[in-house]
């Protein structure tokens, strides 16, 4: 990030640019929307600096910028439309202390303005430090959209109401009470006129200063595979109302950004064979927040229901009195085949998919090899790279075909995302030599597409 995004005070602060054209018109459209005390440097104005000079919204100064112009001013716009001139009027204004801004000249510009969506007093700034202002502007227009133009309305009385709702304690009751206003009383209110909006905040606070606590909740939330574009909506949701989010090792740092930034963020990491938090003490952190009355979200790679250990800490809840409830995830497996353009099943080869587990509590899990050994049978198999050798050798004494396809991919989904193609008979030794170190799940069975195409057109020369 080379511009960190900031918003300035203007008001009765002074904003001073040099130029009187097409360039110094589209900025002082903008300024305009400002308190500030806005002066304009050109010796020949257009006629609308004149008509805003008359309306007493600027003032003009009618000849080229001096020494001196731009003294206590907060920002300075150099809009003259001559290389030169800009060069010169940003020299003199930096003297004077104030930040400049070139206008379509990013380079020589102290600071940029980003495009603007205006709900005033809610405002929406987008940048791209000049790398795709078309982008800027198609955002823009699509947050257009979604913001109800009654929505500066109701920012509006409610920061005038703020005070009073400063009665009701810091922490997720003030929350509730503004995320109720803006996102179902208030708007509904405002149909009927600003005075009903005042009313409704009145009684929205009465019965938010009730004293009775909110009792805690816990939220089994999963992650989806790594791509932030994979969560889904509801799990979106629970991050954004969440006061703690208790997370596993494996959950994509973009993901946890999506978190409010207010809430508590506790790595409550596993590894398979390395070090890890005891389960035990998951299920009593877990508890002991939704206990003190916050929104818990207990985060997990992929599908929580998937290898999760999500039964234990549910049953942890229960136990202890406290409501729970699950927002599914889109599981490894599913991530990983659609990476490799394959499906879990197909007609005419089989018809069911296993999802097995690479060790458990105990060590290496074993499984019903034997069936899995069979021609066309297909599984997912989750933390296997450590158990590969183990999995070989139980499926090929089995009678599995040494020749059967197994496909590695590393961190589905994710911009760091790898796929290994090999056999059953070389799969350890592939594996080593890959030197995987992030997560991996196992495709036995499937090989990627074009692979499987010339595998599938080998097998019918043999069979002709």
């Amino acid at each position: 990030m080379q511009h960190f995004p900031i918003f300035v005070a203007l008001a009765g602060r002074r904003v001073v640019l040099s130029g009187g054209g097409e360039a110094a018109l589209a900025k002082l459209r903008l300024l305009l929307k400002t308190e500030a005390h806005l002066t304009v440097i050109s010796p020949d104005p257009a006629p609308e600096i004149d008509a805003w000079e008359a309306a007493g919204k600027v003032q003009v100064i009618r000849r080229p910028m001096e020494p001196g112009d731009a003294t206590c001013a907060v920002l300075f716009y150099a809009a003259d439309e001559d290389a030169a001139e800009d060069a010169r009027t940003t020299q003199l204004a930096r003297a004077d202390g104030a930040l400049t801004n070139i206008v379509d000249n990013l380079g020589d510009s102290q600071f940029i303005t980003p495009a603007i969506v205006d709900r005033d007093p809610v405002t929406v700034a987008i940048g791209t430090e000049g790398a795709a202002p078309v982008l800027a502007r198609r955002i823009k227009a699509d947050l257009e959209e979604r913001l109800p133009t009654g929505l500066g309305t109701l920012a509006r009385i409610g920061k005038a109401f703020r005070k009073v709702a400063d009665a009701l304690p810091m922490g997720r009751k003030r929350r509730d009470f503004w995320a109720e206003y803006y996102f179902d009383a208030g708007p509904r209110a405002l149909t009927e006129g600003e005075d009903k909006v005042r009313e409704t905040l009145d009684a929205l606070l009465t019965r938010h200063l009730d004293t009775s606590e909110k009792p805690g909740h816990v939220a089994f939330v999963g992650a989806g595979p790594g791509d932030p574009e994979l969560l889904t909506l509801k799990a979106r949701k629970a991050l954004d109302t969440a006061d703690v989010v208790i997370h596993d090792r494996l959950i994509s740092p973009e993901i946890l950004e999506l978190a409010r930034r207010e809430a508590l963020m506790i790595d409550a990491g596993k590894e398979g064979f390395g070090p890890s938090m005891s389960q035990g003490d998951i299920n009593a952190l877990i508890v002991e927040h939704a206990q003190a009355g916050a929104q818990v979200v207990r985060l997990k790679s992929g599908d929580c229901t998937v290898f999760g250990r999500l039964d234990e800490e549910i049953d942890a809840c229960t136990d202890a009195g406290v409501t729970w409830h699950i927002v599914p995830g889109i599981t490894s497996a599913s991530a990983a085949v659609a990476t490799i353009g394959q499906s879990l099943t197909r007609r005419d080869r089989n018809g069911s998919v296993r999802f097995l587990t690479g060790h458990d509590m105990k060590g290496f899990a074993d499984h019903d090899w034997k069936t899995l050994a069979r021609p066309g049978e297909v599984a997912a198999i989750y933390m296997g790279k450590k158990a590969s050798r183990f999995i070989q050798g139980r499926l090929m004494m089995h009678g599995a075909d040494p020749a059967t396809p197994v496909t590695v991919i590393e961190n589905a989904s994710r911009p760091d995302q790898r796929v290994v193609a090999t056999r059953l008979s070389q799969l350890p030794a592939t594996l080593t030599e890959a030197a995987l170190t992030g997560p991996a799940l196992l495709l036995y069975g499937l090989a990627p597409r074009a692979a499987q195409t010339a595998l599938d057109t080998l097998s019918e020369q043999e069979f002709a």
